[in-house]
C-alpha cells in the first residue's frame, strides 16, 4: 500500500529523535513521522542502534539521509530498508555549515544532475520509495528557474515525491536558524510546480503552524510536512488522523497521552537512560492551557537531576488541572 503523506512531521535535527517520535506516536498514529538527518558516514562507520534503532510503535517512521556519494547513499538505502524503515529521503534542504562543509545537504540545490544520480543509485538498492527534500533555491539562484530546473531532472532519474520547503537557503550570511525564518516563504511557487506535475506528488513545508493552513495547503498540494510548530505545540496533532485519516479512535487528553508515556521513560530509564531525555521534547504539551507554565518549569528544573524519576513528571502534571472529556467531544464535532 503506498504511503500516506498527506500529514508529515518533518527531520528537525536535535528534536526529532526516537523519544520525541514515540511520543508524538501517542498523539497520532497516523502522520508520517522521519528521523533526524543521519549521514552517510555516520551509518557506514558508527554506532547503527544508536543512530536507526527506533521502537516499532514509531511507525510509520521514515529515514533521512545527508550525503552527495551516489555509492555510500546507496548502501545506505539498502541499509534503512535492512532496518525495517518505509521511506527513504534524502536531504537536499539543510543550510548548516556541517552540511556545507561535506557538500550536501542545501549545496545539492546547485547540483541537481548529482541529485538525479543519487536518487537513481538509491532507488536501484531498495524496493523501499526514496524521496527528496529540497529548497525552491540558494543563494544568488532565481528560485522560479532553480526550483523547476531542478524537479525536471531528479524526476527524470524518476523521482516522484519532493518535499518542497518554500524557502530560499541562503549558504554565505545566515545562519541555520536565521535560514528558517528571514527568507521569505513563497507557496505559489510550489502550488506552480504541482499543477505544471500533476504527477508528481509534492509535499508543502515551511511556516506551517496551524491545522487550518494545512487545510488550505492540501487544496495545491498533495500533502503538508510541518516542522517547529508539531515539536513546540505537539498537542496539535491530536486531531490530524480524524481530520486527515479517516481515524475512528476519540482523540487523547494530554494527560492521558502523559500516562501513556509512563512505561516508556520507566524502560528507558532501566536501561541508563534519564528522564530528561524523554521530557525534553514534552514541554510543550500543554501549551496554552492553564498551569502550562507551570507544567514546563517544574520539568525544566528538576527533571534533569540525577536522581528524578517519574515522581518528577507526575508532579509536574499535578500543576496542570485535567480537562473534562465533554472538551475533547466538543472539539472533536466543530
Amino acid at each position: 500500500m503506498p504511503l500516506d503523506r498527506r500529514f508529515s512531521v518533518a527531520p528537525m535535527m536535535d528534536w526529532t529523535d526516537r523519544h520525541d517520535r514515540y511520543f508524538l506516536r501517542q498523539i497520532s498514529s497516523c502522520v508520517l513521522l522521519y528521523t533526524e538527518m543521519v549521514t552517510t558516514g555516520a551509518i557506514l562507520h558508527g554506532d547503527r542502534e544508536k543512530l536507526l534503532g527506533f521502537d516499532e510503535a514509531e511507525h510509520p517512521l521514515a529515514l533521512q539521509l545527508g550525503g552527495s556519494d551516489p555509492k555510500d547513499l546507496a548502501t545506505c538505502a539498502k541499509v534503512a530498508e535492512d532496518w525495517g524503515y518505509v521511506e527513504v529521503n534524502l536531504n537536499v534542504g539543510c543550510p548548516s555549515d556541517r552540511v556545507q562543509s561535506g557538500s550536501f545537504g542545501a549545496c545539492l540545490m546547485g547540483e541537481p544532475e548529482l541529485v538525479a544520480d543519487c536518487f537513481a543509485a538509491m532507488q536501484g538498492a531498495t524496493s523501499l520509495p526514496v524521496t527528496v527534500k529540497c529548497r525552491i533555491g540558494i543563494d544568488d539562484q532565481e528560485p522560479e528557474v532553480a526550483l523547476r530546473d531542478f524537479i525536471a531532472k531528479v524526476s527524470g532519474a524518476g523521482c516522484k515525491t519532493f518535499i518542497i520547503h518554500a524557502r530560499m537557503a541562503w549558504l554565505e550570511g545566515l545562519s541555520p536558524k536565521e535560514n528558517r525564518d528571514v527568507p521569505p516563504l513563497n507557496y505559489d511557487l510550489v502550488y506552480a510546480v504541482k499543477q505544471e506535475n500533476p504527477d508528481l506528488e509534492i509535499i508543502i513545508n515551511g511556516g506551517i503552524m496551524t491545522l487550518e493552513e494545512t487545510d488550505a495547503h492540501l487544496e495545491k498540494c498533495d500533502g503538508v510536512m510541518m516542522g517547529r510548530a508539531a515539536y513546540q505545540t505537539p498537542f496539535i496533532l491530536n486531531t490530524v488522523d480524524q481530520r486527515y485519516f479517516g481515524g475512528a479512535d476519540k482523540p487523547k487528553s494530554e494527560h492521558e497521552i502523559v500516562r501513556d508515556m509512563l512505561p516508556y521513560i520507566e524502560a528507558h530509564m532501566a536501561r541508563g537512560g534519564s528522564l530528561f531525555q524523554v521530557t525534553r521534547h514534552m514541554l510543550g504539551l500543554f501549551h496554552g492551557v492553564p498551569g502550562a507554565r507551570l507544567w514546563r518549569r517544574y520539568l525544566s528544573e528538576n527533571a534533569y537531576k540525577k536522581e528524578a524519576g517519574l515522581e518528577v513528571l507526575m508532579a509536574a502534571l499535578d500543576f496542570v488541572p485535567e480537562r473534562d472529556p465533554a472538551f475533547f467531544e466538543m472539539k472533536e464535532s466543530v
